[in-house]
């Protein structure tokens, strides 16, 4: 990925990071777009290290004028995107009679909602370039659903929606689009469940563990890298056969 200017949401912790540094290690110069990134010292000594830079926009994603502006600021700035990485995403989880509609309506406008407007906001940038490529982080959730989580699957189905749309409306000039779904992940968001729930998760992946966020980072370097030109409108599946 050298010489690739990218923009990564919420690329401050989790899988986030994980994309984020394994860019840097790859060549790239990456754009951070979250509300905080505390991690952001050591990842630019990262970038110093392999001889990029990194650089962090204060945004919230889910409020569409921010993104806008925050996006026309670092195409000016880098001169030019050429991979944008949707990985902004929020857990409310609960059941559907207990669910608030404030918990719906959050990670409906930060899972999916953001990636639309990330997504409107480079359009016009990467069509005029004749190339790029838009990775949309799904879920194994978003293709078959989870109890207590209509909210989380709904968006990540949604997701997936957009990604196979958007493929087909960008890949006249070049532009692909795929989405990324991750089974079980240990990040911050899993660390929480007691031994039952992770051995009640492991009982269903064929690899019998869970992945890492750098396992994922792996696949997301593939579908942002000319390692892959000829793969769009993809939801490719990293969950450890968990989809089985």
């Amino acid at each position: 990925m050298k010489d690739k200017k990218t923009l990564v949401t919420g690329g401050s912790r989790g899988i986030g990071k994980a994309i984020v540094e394994t860019f840097l290690e790859n060549g790239a110069t990456v754009y951070i777009v979250s509300r905080t990134c505390e991690s952001l010292e050591s990842l630019e000594a990262l970038a110093k290290k392999h001889g990029v830079e990194v650089f962090h926009r204060q945004a919230d994603v889910s409020d569409c004028a921010c993104v806008t502006a925050v996006i026309k600021d670092i195409i000016k700035h880098s001169g030019g995107i050429d991979v944008v990485v949707n990985n902004a995403g929020i857990v409310r989880d609960g059941l559907i009679a207990r669910m608030s509609n404030e918990a719906w309506d959050e990670v409906i406008k930060v899972n999916l909602a953001s990636a639309f407007y990330v997504c409107k906001a480079v359009a016009m940038h990467l069509l005029s370039r004749r190339g790029g490529s838009l990775i949309n982080m799904s879920s194994v959730v978003g293709l078959h659903g989870n109890m207590g989580q209509v909210n989380y699957a709904a968006s990540k189905a949604g997701l997936i929606g957009l990604t196979k749309s958007l493929a087909q409306e960008l890949a006249p000039r070049g532009v692909r689009v795929n989405a990324i779904c991750p089974g079980f992940i240990m990040t911050e968001m899993t660390k929480g469940l007691n031994d039952d729930q992770m051995q009640s998760f492991f009982s269903k992946i064929p690899l019998a563990r869970p992945g890492t966020a750098k396992e994922i980072a792996n696949v997301a370097l593939f579908l942002a890298s000319d390692l892959s030109t000829y793969v769009t409108g993809q939801a490719l599946s990293a969950d450890g056969g968990m989809g089985m």
